[in-house]
């Protein structure tokens, strides 16, 4: 060579090797040049191989010699290169730096968030446990409050109960002995009311018994003397003339009545009977102020009485509607006044004997004198008898006002003759009384005011018993001839047009009726 410069080549490590990991292709180092000086090395172009040959052909890819201010500036550049690499390489390296620690302070502070969170949510579990067993404490606090409240107040409600329960025993124990008393009383007044009337009954007996052998012995004495038309003739004659009729007085009337019905009428005549007879005694004796009073009492119960029978015989108008407001005055006397319902029941038939029920039949036309037909509640007027029609109003005005009475409904009051009473009579009636003209317009009057009651109460057996009157009693009345036409045709109006299924009127008891009838 003809310089004595040497010949200087630089190498980079990045030129040479790859690093393997991530850290250490982030690394660069660069290593300066080494200078490889070769004075003894010869060279001759004659010695070229065949290699060197053919490297001569092709182009040189060494670097070309320079002079001296090139290879300084080339150098300089070479070094300003190295620096500026170096310089990145270094600010990487610190921006790595600061990347990893980043990194590891992000780790860090995520694994701090992590733990403050799990901290948290430890603290919130064990906050909710605190708070769900003070709720739990305070709910069972408060049912147990509720519970020992509900104790208490069970409690207090049961010694009410007790101590009602005991109040009410004692009043009911206390009313016992005094109904008991009342019982005890009205028992006693009752035997000697019901001995009285067995006496006084004993001695009507007797007397009649004595009348009748009277009466047998001169009908005997007189059928002895007179043939047989001259006995009719004289009956007759006894029928038209008022005197001489006791010693005529039929025996062969036949009572037709239940026997229960009978017992039921002598017990309240004999009661009637009592109460007038002490009436009379009353009235007869000089009585205190406390006498004038039960005197006052007795006279307005006797006066209810008369206007009931006033109102029976007044046959003018229609009875319907006031039926119910007597029936209702006497159902409020009767709560007041003890045995006035069996009183008014003894008016009753006293007034109608259909009202028991009781009919009374002559064997023959001889038994149909005045006194049987006064019997048979016929009233007698200018020396005579009233006429059938007169009769047959009165009878159907008394058994209105008893239908009425029996279903009479007042509250808090008991009706000692309600309902099962008119059914038991219907029933009597039904079974023992023949079907004539008369019993026909009392059973009409009946079922004309009670009937729907009757069938509110007893529904399908009081169909049965209108069926009975349609199968039997009907027929039996239509044999009676044009006189029952009128009655017949009322009994089949009322089966036909179901009038049974209609409320009566006056039914609903109006407040201002008992003003008009009792001023």
């Amino acid at each position: 060579m003809g310089s004595n410069k040497p010949f200087v080549m630089r190498i980079t490590d990045d030129d040479a090797q790859e690093s393997g990991s991530e850290d250490e292709t982030t690394s660069y180092r660069l290593t300066t040049g080494t200078r490889f000086n070769c004075p003894d090395v010869y060279l001759s172009e004659s010695d070229e191989t065949d290699d060197e040959m053919h490297e001569k052909s092709a182009p040189s890819l060494l670097m070309e010699k320079k002079s001296v201010e090139e290879g300084v500036l080339c150098e300089l550049e070479s070094e300003h290169q190295l620096m500026v690499k170096e310089q990145l390489r270094s600010k990487l390296s610190s921006l790595e730096l600061s990347q990893k620690i980043e990194s590891e302070k992000s780790s860090f502070a995520i694994d701090r968030l992590e733990k403050q969170s799990e901290a948290r949510r430890e603290l919130d579990r064990r906050l909710d446990k605190q708070y769900q067993r003070r709720i739990a404490e305070i709910l069972d606090s408060h049912l147990s409050i509720l519970q020992r409240n509900h104790e208490q107040r069970s409690q207090i409600e049961e010694r009410r109960i007790r101590d009602d329960a005991t109040l009410e025993e004692a009043k009911r124990k206390e009313k016992a002995l005094i109904d008991e008393r009342l019982s005890q009383e009205k028992a006693k007044v009752e035997a000697e009311v019901r001995l009285k009337a067995i006496k006084q009954a004993e001695a009507q007996k007797a007397a009649l018994e004595a009348e009748r052998r009277e009466a047998k012995e001169a009908a005997e004495k007189k059928a002895a003397r007179l043939p047989e038309t001259a006995a009719e003739d004289a009956s007759k004659k006894e029928f038209r003339e008022p005197k001489g009729e006791e010693n005529t007085q039929p025996l062969s009337i036949r009572i037709i009545a239940s026997k229960a019905a009978l017992n039921a009428e002598s017990t309240r005549l004999a009661i009637y009977n009592g109460v007038a007879g002490k009436i009379n005694v009353v009235v007869q004796k000089n009585l205190d102020k406390h006498g004038r009073q039960m005197y006052k009492y007795i006279k307005q119960v006797g006066g209810t009485v008369e206007n009931v029978v006033s109102l029976c015989e007044n046959v003018s108008g229609s009875f319907d509607e006031s039926a119910f407001g007597c029936g209702w005055a006497i159902l409020l006397i009767a709560s007041q006044v003890p045995n006035v319902m069996d009183f008014v029941l003894a008016e009753f038939h006293r007034a109608c004997i259909y009202t028991v029920p009781k009919h009374l039949q002559a064997s023959d036309a001889a038994s149909q004198t005045k006194d049987y037909w006064k019997m048979l509640g016929y009233r007698e007027e200018d020396g005579g008898l009233e006429s059938t029609d007169e009769f047959l109003n009165r009878v159907e005005s008394c058994m209105k006002l008893y239908a009425a009475l029996i279903q009479t409904e007042i509250d808090g009051v008991k009706n000692p003759h309600g309902l099962k009473y008119g059914w038991a009579w219907l029933a009597m009636f039904l079974n023992a009384l023949p079907a004539n003209r008369t019993t026909a317009v009392a059973l009409e009057a009946f079922l004309k005011m009670a009937g729907f009651a009757l069938l509110r109460k007893y529904k399908s057996q009081f169909m049965k018993v209108l069926n009975v009157i349609s199968r039997r009693f009907l027929p039996a009345l239509k044999q009676r001839g044009e006189a029952v036409n009128e009655i017949v045709l009322k009994l089949e109006q009322y089966l036909d047009d179901k009038i049974y299924l209609r409320e009566p009127e006056g039914r609903h008891f109006r407040g201002s009726l008992l003003s008009k009838v009792f001023q």
